[in-house]
């Protein structure tokens, strides 16, 4: 028997047709990734029935939705991906599969974080003063960029795969995995809008003091792709129960063992608290003959006259720094804060020209011999530093920027009444492996975290309903309350289970009183984050794809090997 020759091989490599691109199919992607966005904090006001029985109220994530999103994305690329062991079972060629599985996954992932962040556009434009066409350019470029991590895994996945469907499951979650730590944390890191924050509530919400948001992530996208393979034409009927046995189980667990529960939280303690909101426009903030002196006004008055045992300001709430104030301001503060029962947290710039300034936040109470500060440790590029090469982006626009120290990653907390409030400042709170690691001496972990931030930057929008979710999240992930105090909202108080207590109405000039109940003990979550960091889950996605990369080489070996038989007893004896 002959091999079969060379120009017989050449000419059975052909292109096999990958599922068309067509104009609905681009539609669906860029409508799914939309609602991804939207399933993170719903942006519409709709009647409450039906919509509210369906958990669509206005700023809540919806849990559901955010599976059927990305189950969607999940159905094309397994329409490429089937298209894909065709060709390799036929011994032809499967690339324009992959690529048209990385194109779905940017188009999904490009309209997703524009709906997630675009309200970017409001501090470059109207703040900033960028014309309206290069700020949505700009918007669209950095989602647009950052989506190509979710396009690269996706056409990794569609690519390299292994046939077994419940284990290529299992491999696009942990590449999903991947992708949203790289975009979390390489190049200073942006992970706001992850799919796992449309999950502070709802059946999954329980794992987050185990595995964190990035862990909520990998389910959900386990899930979504499994509900994809539950509907395949060739799942047998054992297949398919086998599968929603796993499924409910799943999203059955933390109810059946209380998971959500942080059994090792204690209590120590309720602390009332005030938390300011003085609603300074953002366009008058700053400005030395309007915002400056109301804010100095306001804030100097509520700050005198508070009665509870903590009252706090939120970021900048005094915009100019200690020695620009009005004579004897800043000793008439901490004259009120000397003695007595009561004690305060400031947002206020600190520094000088010669050491440098940091967005800081001082503690004021009885029986100090300086302020209490904490310097904000995570900056915002173009807010707080300029990244290199970008000052002609800078250059473009009218806003305040400053080139601010970095404060040190662990600082020690504020210590009143029996509690350690640790305090971040704007999207700190955002970045949970930072947090983490004020978890390694238990003994010294904070009680309560307090997150003072300006959001007017960004308008009246999903910014405000986005960072409650992310400080909900962070109250499961460690079993601890969060306390915002906001400049126009969200001001609010989360207790440790991530449920919000009190709130105050956003654009609002107002006080919060309210009590908060200080939490001990570190979560699962916190144990191994405060330990290792992320790496635990950086080396069990990166094992995952790996297996399943050697099980799809090995699937494909064998098909040629097949083929190659095939061929032999095909070919005519001599």
């Amino acid at each position: 028997m002959n091999p079969p020759s060379e120009a017989s091989r050449w000419s059975a490599l052909q292109v096999t047709p990958a599922p068309a691109v067509t104009l609905w199919r681009v539609a669906l992607a860029v409508l799914a990734g939309l609602g991804h966005a939207a399933s993170l904090a719903w942006p519409w006001s709709w009647p409450e029935l039906p919509f509210g029985l369906l958990g669509l109220r206005p700023g809540q994530p919806v849990w559901w939705l955010q599976l059927l999103a990305l189950g969607v994305l999940a159905w094309l690329l397994e329409s490429c991906r089937q298209a894909g062991q065709t060709s390799a079972a036929s011994n032809t060629d499967s690339r324009g599969n992959w690529r048209l599985g990385a194109l779905w996954a940017w188009l999904f992932c490009t309209a997703w974080l524009i709906g997630s962040f675009g309200w970017t556009f409001v501090a470059m434009h109207t703040y900033g003063g960028l014309p309206s066409l290069l700020a949505a350019l700009a918007v669209l470029a950095l989602a647009g960029l950052l989506a190509l991590y979710y396009a690269a895994v996706c056409g990794i996945f569609v690519a390299l795969a292994t046939v077994n469907r419940s284990f290529a499951a299992i491999v696009f979650a942990a590449l999903w995995l991947l992708a949203e730590l790289a975009r979390g944390i390489w190049l200073t890191g942006f992970g706001w809008g992850a799919a796992g924050y449309g999950h502070v509530q709802g059946p999954l919400a329980g794992y987050a003091p185990w595995v964190g948001a990035y862990g909520l992530c990998a389910l959900a996208a386990w899930l979504a792709m499994s509900m994809v393979q539950l509907v395949q034409p060739d799942q047998s009927w054992r297949q398919r129960a086998f599968t929603v046995v796993v499924v409910l189980g799943l999203l059955a667990l933390p109810a059946l063992q209380r998971m959500g529960d942080a059994g090792t939280s204690q209590s120590t303690g309720r602390l009332a608290v005030t938390l300011l909101q003085g609603n300074i426009p953002q366009n008058e903030k700053f400005e030395p003959g309007s915002g400056v002196p109301l804010a100095l006004q306001w804030y100097g008055e509520q700050l005198t006259s508070s009665r509870t045992a903590l009252v706090i300001a939120p970021e900048t709430a005094l915009p100019v720094l200690p020695q620009q104030l009005p004579p004897a301001y800043w000793g008439a503060l901490q004259q009120r804060f000397a003695t007595g029962q009561q004690a305060a947290i400031i947002g206020t710039p600190l520094g000088n020209e010669q050491d440098g300034y940091t967005n800081s936040v001082v503690g004021l109470k009885p029986g100090q011999s300086e302020p209490w500060r904490y310097d904000k440790h995570h900056l915002v590029p173009f807010g707080e530093f300029i990244p290199p090469l970008f000052k002609w982006f800078t250059a473009m626009m009218n806003i305040p920027l400053g080139d601010f120290n970095r404060g040190a990653p662990k600082q020690a907390p504020f210590e009143w009444q029996g509690q350690r409030l640790s305090p971040n400042i704007c999207v700190e709170d955002l970045y949970g492996e930072e947090l983490g690691l004020l978890f390694s001496d238990p003994a010294q972990a904070p009680t309560i975290f307090v997150n003072v931030s300006n959001l007017a930057w960004f308008g009246d929008g999903l910014a405000m309903d986005q960072h409650l979710q992310i400080a909900r999240m962070r109250a499961l992930e460690f079993a601890r309350p969060f306390v915002l105090a906001t400049n126009t909202g969200l001001t609010a108080i989360v207790d440790y289970r991530g449920r919000v207590t009190h709130t105050l109405a956003r654009n609002t000039r107002g006080v919060l009183v309210g009590e908060v109940q200080g939490r001990s003990g570190v979560s699962a979550y916190g144990w191994w984050l405060a330990r290792y960091g992320l790496w635990p889950l950086w080396l069990l996605a990166l094992s995952l794809v790996l297996l399943g990369i050697r099980s799809n080489l090995r699937q494909r070996q064998s098909a040629v090997h097949r083929s190659c038989q095939a061929g032999q007893l095909a070919s005519p004896v001599k």
